[in-house]
């Protein structure tokens, strides 16, 4: 078991849940906040997620159950946020507790919609955190193979060494390896971004384009998030590792990707809002669009797919008229 001060976990989606599941191996005991009371009854007395990955069986005399925000924020040592980004700060209105001293774990991949904020910089912006105190958990990663035990890896990015290292071994099983980074502002960027093109990659499925544009799109996409990345935070980076290209590829070709499924549907004429309806899960990549198009009228980097993307879900174009613009833009 790990030495570390005690873990809380903010989140009941299928990605939480995983995360219990991951660090429920590790732990003596983790804390989880879920904000429907109802859940945590039936959790405590069928030990498993009704909404969520119903497969993963949890020992619940090992989880502390809370519905009280400022409680787990006091109890833990170490936050880690799964909720959401178009709905975090929402999520953390009634939060009164101090933040300071705890450590900060971004599993989410977004952005705050009306700050056009990175987690990072929500927290360090709003809530006074030192970036010393956090950590960024990127993929390529994908629930439902969590829940399978298949082989997968994480990435743990934070400025402290010690505190990637530290929170990697909290993570690590006998089907998880993780690898540690100090690029929190490329691997926050870099997984809003793969977002983005899995509605590409899927508005492009639902339209009847086959594996080989797919090929074109998604290798023009990693070609956007170097320019990007570079434009807002511009270090010496390797985009090649799995934290950038493999959470890319996983994102765009996997047949449990949110948001690539968000966008096929798109493709084969969902509205936006009958999309969104018929699924159960939040595609953050709907919510990158704009906020991402916006952030970077400051920077002005080529970003060909993003803009398709932010065409055809805010302004209505046409996706067989968009996706016919853009695919003259791809090299």
């Amino acid at each position: 078991m790990s030495s570390s001060g005690k873990i809380g976990v903010l989140g009941g989606g299928s990605w939480a849940t995983a995360l219990v599941k991951i660090l429920h191996e590790n732990q003596d005991q983790v804390n989880w906040y879920l904000r429907d009371a109802s859940n945590i009854e039936y959790l405590k007395e069928f030990h498993h997620n009704k909404n969520y990955i119903s497969s993963i069986s949890f020992d619940t005399r090992r989880i502390r159950f809370y519905n009280d925000l400022n409680a787990i924020v006091r109890d833990s040592d170490v936050l880690v946020l799964v909720i959401p980004a178009a709905f975090l700060k929402e999520a953390l209105q009634g939060l009164t507790e101090d933040l300071s001293g705890k450590t900060i774990v971004s599993a989410i991949k977004g952005i705050i919609p009306d700050k056009n904020m990175i987690i990072g910089e929500y927290f360090k912006n709003q809530w006074g955190m030192d970036l010393q105190n956090f950590v960024v958990i990127s993929g390529p990663c994908h629930a439902e193979e969590v829940a399978l035990e298949r082989l997968s890896y994480l990435t743990v990015a934070s400025q402290s060494e010690e505190l990637a290292i530290e929170m990697g071994k909290n993570l690590q099983t006998h089907y998880m390896k993780t690898n540690i980074s100090d690029d929190i502002y490329g691997t926050e960027y870099a997984a809003i971004l793969k977002n983005i093109f899995a509605i590409a990659a899927g508005i492009c499925h639902g339209l009847g384009y086959g594996d080989n544009f797919l090929a074109v799109l998604i290798s023009n996409g990693m070609q956007e998030i170097k320019r990007f990345v570079d434009a807002v935070h511009p270090i010496t980076r390797d985009l090649h590792h799995s934290a950038y290209l493999g959470d890319l590829l996983v994102t765009a070709y996997s047949q449990f990707s949110r948001n690539r499924t968000f966008g096929n549907m798109i493709g084969k004429g969902y509205s936006v809002k009958s999309a969104q309806l018929e699924m159960n899960m939040i595609a953050e990549g709907y919510y990158a669009a704009k906020s991402i198009i916006e952030t970077n009228k400051a920077y002005q980097a080529e970003i060909p797919i993003c803009e398709a993307v932010y065409h055809i879900l805010y302004e209505h174009i046409s996706p067989a008229i968009e996706i016919k613009l853009l695919s003259n833009k791809l090299k």
